[in-house]
């Protein structure tokens, strides 16, 4: 079986936005598909994690594109590992026309937790390692990794939002891709038509749940450069925990 797992979508209308391009949290969807089917086919994924009280948690996220596919196109995610740790792994995105147009790509990396207990645990425990098999090492990801989002203490306090049945996934707590579709709802109808989104990186701290709310601060860092950090506050609580820390970068329209 091939290292590299190439699986094809279709932007359906219903997934685009007002310009008729897929949104991004729809291709963070699609790209955490990928990685699970990729996953799945070679013996580490969900579904068999899930029998021994395992389970992968998206830690970092980055996808940085070019163009996004537009409406009834459709488009290939190509997905690999770059690297494996023992409590860590690193996977790629490639996302093209699957007839040589690339898109952009995706960078992730991934914890491996004990669901009981919410701690990491060893991820060459699984098969003697077997994800080692997997590795490749001679594909490109062309885009920067990940970097600590340093934010001001002077951040403005933007947006609040209660957490509801729509954003809670199947391990209970919020889904991963809607923070940054909450996240990109800071910006307006108006914005999106002089900007495209050109990267965004997401880094995971915590978890949030049913009930709980949510607060975005923002900086801005350069006219078209954005740092996000989103604290939850617990019904029970009035104490604040970090949840996430986003950069937004967007280009001109032009550009």
């Amino acid at each position: 079986m091939n290292k590299i797992g190439t699986y094809e979508f279709i932007a359906e209308p219903f997934h685009c936005d007002f310009s008729g391009r897929m949104f991004l949290g729809y291709l963070g969807n699609q790209m955490l598909n990928a990685a699970d089917f990729h996953s799945t086919d070679r013996g580490f994924g969900m579904k068999y994690l899930m029998t021994i009280q395992r389970s992968w948690v998206l830690s970092r996220l980055v996808i940085e594109m070019e163009e996004m596919p537009m409406q009834y196109e459709h488009f290939t995610i190509e997905t690999w590992v770059e690297s494996a740790m023992r409590f860590f792994t690193s996977r790629n995105f490639c996302v093209s026309d699957g007839k040589g147009k690339i898109y952009g790509y995706g960078r992730s990396i991934w914890a491996m937790i004990d669901t009981e207990t919410r701690q990491p645990t060893d991820i060459y425990s699984i098969d003697n390692g077997a994800i080692k098999e997997w590795i490749v090492v001679d594909k490109p990801c062309p885009v920067e990794k990940g970097g600590r989002v340093k934010m001001d203490h002077n951040a403005e306090l933007v947006k609040t939002l209660d957490i509801c049945y729509n954003d809670i996934d199947i391990n209970g707590h919020v889904n991963s891709i809607k923070y940054i579709e909450h996240v990109l709802d800071l910006w307006d109808i108006a914005w999106y038509r002089e900007h495209r989104l050109k990267r965004f990186e997401i880094a995971y701290v915590a978890e949030a749940h049913q009930g709980d709310q949510l607060s975005f601060y923002l900086e801005q860092i350069t006219e078209n450069e954005f740092y996000i950090r989103l604290m939850k506050t617990a019904p029970e609580s009035n104490d604040a925990v970090e949840i996430c820390r986003c950069k937004v970068v967007f280009a001109d329209m032009n550009e």
